[in-house]
């Protein structure tokens, strides 16, 4: 059985290192895409000295509820009907607005409600918030609503911040400061990346989402770079080993051809657990804790390792480690293409996650 095992002490202390970057800020932990794969529930109990935690649905904040835990929690994507900013209403959420729609929501509230607003600008991520007057006007609008605090908090997205030497989140950066800068409220606009290469810009509030699952925003570095740990490490383990001579092909489509007397593992893990089958031959793996590669096509439930130069032979039941302590899950999306938010989000159902 593949299972992932989550240490919430590396939690803990990479949540005290962000504190060490960000001394004059506070910290909403984003914790969702289920805590980028670690577990939402397990993680925010984990992270439970955090001044606030970062969902993107009201589903997921929810489940924060529904498990006793009422720390502050702030909907990055807000709420789109009245049956959702009922249920945010009762569950004392923190909204983001960043639609003319989700003010008029706010608009017809019920009597008595009161939303902390977070009032998002678009200062060139394009995707979510007011740009440009659009932005003036949503404040003014927002201001004269019984339904919202005051004063109205401010929130940005930056775009390209785990690409520094860009001019854009400069640009970003001087485009909030110029829209928010005669307002009132609280300011959150810097992400993982962000918090790390323009620590000037940190705001009352800094929203670690990365960071705090000890892995690296940038390419080319890994968490323990900046003196954070792996929170999860994903295991399985040998369920057979053969011997293969030269020529002997291995998996689907024979893509891997044995070019010597070859020893092979083979793992009990593959993409119908999250492990990505864009991986090719030579990605690394730990087998008792010894780094192998793998050979032939990463299948639904197998992957083949060639363990030939190994010290001591596995035998059925040895530890495999896909990544994790030992084994950096940013190396592992540089060789499957990817970035190491898809790996840990992409975890999938059957993979038992378990706090340690």
């Amino acid at each position: 059985m593949v299972s992932a095992t989550v240490d919430s002490g590396a939690l803990r202390h990479n949540l005290l290192v962000v504190r060490q970057w960000a001394p004059k800020s506070r910290v909403m932990a984003v914790i969702k895409a289920n805590a980028y794969g670690h577990g939402l529930v397990a993680v925010a109990r984990a992270l439970e000295s955090t001044d606030a935690f970062a969902v993107a649905r009201v589903d997921e904040g929810l489940t924060l509820r529904d498990a006793g835990i009422h720390t502050p929690t702030v909907l990055l994507e807000g709420v789109f009907d009245r049956e959702q900013l009922d249920a945010a209403a009762a569950a004392n959420f923190e909204l983001v607005v960043h639609t003319a729609e989700q003010i008029e929501l706010l608009r017809a509230a019920a009597a008595g409600t009161r939303f902390k607003v977070w009032l998002k600008l678009d200062s060139g991520m394009n995707r979510l918030g007011f740009k440009g007057a659009a932005f003036g006007a949503a404040h003014a609008a927002l201001s004269t609503l019984a339904s919202v605090n005051s004063p109205i908090n401010l929130f940005t997205h930056l775009a390209s911040a785990d690409l520094p030497d860009l001019p854009t989140t400069s640009e970003q950066l001087a485009l909030f400061a110029a829209a928010t800068g005669s307002l009132p409220g609280e300011r959150c606009l810097e992400n993982s990346a962000a918090m790390l290469s323009f620590p000037d810009a940190q705001g009352d509030w800094v929203r670690p989402g990365l960071l705090l699952y000890g892995v690296s925003p940038f390419v080319g570095f890994i968490g323990a770079d900046y003196g954070l740990r792996p929170a999860m490490t994903l295991h399985s383990h040998v369920i057979a080993v053969k011997e293969l001579a030269p020529g002997e092909r291995v998996g689907y489509g024979g893509d891997w051809t044995a070019a010597r007397p070859t020893r092979l593992a083979v793992a009990a893990v593959g993409y119908g657990d999250g492990y990505p089958r864009s991986l090719g031959e030579g990605a690394p793996v730990l087998v008792n804790g010894e780094r192998a590669g793998l050979a032939g096509r990463v299948s639904m439930d197998m992957i083949g390792i060639d363990v030939t130069d190994l010290h001591r032979t596995p035998v059925m039941g040895d530890p495999v480690v896909l990544w994790g302590e030992g084994l950096p899950v940013e190396e592992i999306a540089v060789w499957a293409d990817t970035i190491p938010y898809e790996l840990l989000c992409g975890i999938s159902q059957r993979v038992a996650v378990t706090l340690c």
